[in-house]
């Protein structure tokens, strides 16, 4: 009885007997829409929860093996972050393949979140180098497989009747990353400081059980994409399917860059916190709290963009996804101008206020809207219908580049001290190099946009 009863749970959870293989004809939202915000909204607050603590857990906790304390320099930490920020982003590619050629969506959703939740125990478990690593590398594959899957998966929820409702529902997909985000960024670095390392780790572990669960349940509400098999190469070395791919590559080369400044919000900015004065709004803020303020923003700057400011733009300009993701990329440089002027102050002896940070936020925020966002939808509906997963994999692999290109250049301060007082990249510098470069490179993705030509391609 028990041996038919796992049987019975693992053909439930890999496979898809008599589910819909096709989108649900309806022009409602898809009925399985709530189970993968749910999904997300869990699920980010196990990635964000574990990532806000990261660089405060290895410059400050972590142990050697004997259990003397054995922390990392900063600019090892950074270096570190970003290496997992990067292993993390390069994973999609793999689940991309795996969805849409072997297994499909939800059986590969299903399986890496698996992975996912053991990476958690890692961490929870062994304050060493070796569980940090191990629970670093087990996390990246779990999280870096499933994204492009879930991004994909919630376009293929959409028939024609109800496509001019995915706007919307990315919106609040995009919501829920926040929602999680804000959440877990408040909540774990206060249990870090209260209750160390080992609770820390173990509730974004739990969360991420939790998402496992949420979109187990909704198994049977989903249109279950079945895998391309040989039609899936087919379809990527058909003219056609090549083209479209080719087309985007510049695109998303380009964006790598401004995800390079954006994923320094959890690493050099709150290390630079750790020298502001953080008392503030009457609140003594933890330093790797300061990036609840984005996920924060998020939830109120989504909704004031695409109701108020896309249509209002639109009135003068037609504000098209490319547009709007230019523009972002300009904005990201302003980010870190303010960063420069605060580390400018650092440099003087000062301790300025926390709420400068809170400004940077508030621009690199409006940046992640106009970019981010834009670019989820933008991927997806510019996929070939069998090349969907692989396409958003494709976009996620700028966030890969984006933080290799970051850790990439921590290495190199590191190893010739250029961070040392007087040189180059000391201080302010740091900070300057990537804003002449985030400016730059949002002028030469301008440039490339205005040469693109496309299509919208739905699975119906």
């Amino acid at each position: 009885m028990l041996r038919k009863r796992l049987e019975s749970f693992r053909e439930q959870l890999f496979f898809r007997p008599h589910y819909p293989t096709a989108p649900i004809q309806t022009e409602a939202l898809p009925p399985g829409i709530p189970y993968i915000i749910g999904n997300e909204a869990a699920e980010r607050f196990s990635f964000y929860g574990m990532r806000a603590i990261l660089v405060v857990f290895m410059t400050q906790y972590l142990l050697a093996g004997d259990g003397h304390a054995a922390p990392m320099t900063e600019a090892e930490a950074k270096f570190y972050f970003h290496l997992f920020n990067m292993g993390v982003y390069f994973f999609p590619i793999l689940g991309a393949v795996l969805a849409d050629m072997f297994w499909g969506k939800y059986p590969t959703i299903i399986g890496l979140s698996l992975v996912y939740c053991l990476g958690h125990v890692s961490l929870a478990w062994d304050e060493t180098r070796l569980g940090l690593f191990l629970g670093l590398a087990l996390i990246a594959l779990g999280s870096g497989g499933i994204k492009s899957c879930v991004s994909a998966h919630v376009g293929d929820q959409f028939c024609r009747a109800n496509a001019h409702r995915m706007t919307e529902v990315f919106a609040w997909f995009y919501l829920a990353i926040n929602l999680g985000a804000a959440t877990s960024s408040l909540l774990t670095p206060w249990l870090l400081r209260i209750s160390g390392p080992g609770v820390a780790f173990a509730v974004p572990g739990l969360l991420m059980a939790l998402a496992t669960a949420v979109f187990f349940a909704g198994r049977s509400k989903f249109a279950h994409i079945p895998p391309a098999g040989r039609k899936f190469l087919g379809d990527l070395f058909d003219p056609e399917g090549r083209q479209a791919l080719l087309r985007l590559v510049p695109l998303f080369l380009f964006v790598a860059m401004f995800w390079s400044l954006f994923d320094q919000s959890g690493s050099a900015w709150v290390l630079q916190a750790e020298k502001m004065n953080r008392h503030f709004l009457g609140i003594n803020w933890e330093s790797a709290q300061i990036q609840a303020v984005n996920p924060v923003l998020i939830l109120v700057l989504v909704p004031l963009f695409t109701r108020v400011l896309y249509p209002l733009v639109d009135r003068f300009w037609k504000f098209t996804p490319l547009r709007r993701i230019s523009v972002g990329m300009f904005v990201a440089g302003g980010s870190f101008w303010i960063s420069a002027v605060i580390e400018s102050l650092i440099q003087r002896g000062l301790a300025p206020t926390i709420g400068w940070q809170f400004l940077a936020y508030l621009v690199l925020t409006s940046a992640e809207v106009l970019v981010s966002v834009t670019c989820l939808e933008f991927a997806y509906t510019q996929a070939p219908k069998r090349l969907k997963s692989l396409v958003m994999g494709m976009y996620l692999l700028s966030v890969s580049l984006g933080n290799a290109f970051t850790a990439a250049v921590n290495y190199v301060v590191k190893f010739y001290r250029l961070d040392a007082p007087g040189n180059i990249m000391a201080g302010p510098g740091y900070f300057w190099f990537f804003m002449l470069t985030m400016l730059v490179t949002a002028g030469l993705f301008s440039l490339a946009a205005s040469f693109y030509r496309g299509k919208d391609v739905l699975q119906d």
